[in-house]
């Protein structure tokens, strides 16, 4: 959304013929409701997909789950996990001590089919062009 205003002056000097003068010209440029909800999508859908990418990361490095900031993410990314579990057949591969959970993988993909889909919506209420 952006806000124009113009102030001006008109000189109505009896001699001379009259003219305007622009005293003052201040443009604001503040994005629209829509696009407002745009960026608080993308940012919530980030949070999320950074927590899955974290979780994914420290199961491949074998974490220690005794590690309080290990467990937060596992415990916060689990949340986002849970409704993609069960999707396939297995929700881990195991290699040695690591792990490759398969689950988060589907859940980062269905989270972001879901993010560009609010996108898509919100959209379609922007008044200003994309």
């Amino acid at each position: 959304m952006v806000e124009q205003r113009r102030v001006t002056a008109v000189s109505d000097d009896p001699g001379m013929a009259p003219r305007s003068t622009v005293v003052q010209e201040t443009t604001r440029s503040r994005p629209s409701g829509a696009e407002l909800l745009r960026r608080i999508i993308v940012f919530i859908f980030a949070v999320i997909q950074g927590l899955l990418v974290l979780r994914i990361v420290l199961l491949l490095v074998d974490a220690s789950r005794g590690n309080d900031l290990v467990r937060f993410i596992y415990d916060a990314s689990g949340i986002f996990v849970a409704p993609f579990e069960g999707i396939l057949h297995t929700n881990a591969v195991n290699a040695g001590a690591s792990v490759l959970d398969v689950a988060a993988l589907v859940a980062i993909v269905g989270w972001t089919i879901l993010e560009v889909l609010l996108v898509a919506a919100v959209g379609i209420g922007r008044r200003e062009t994309a």
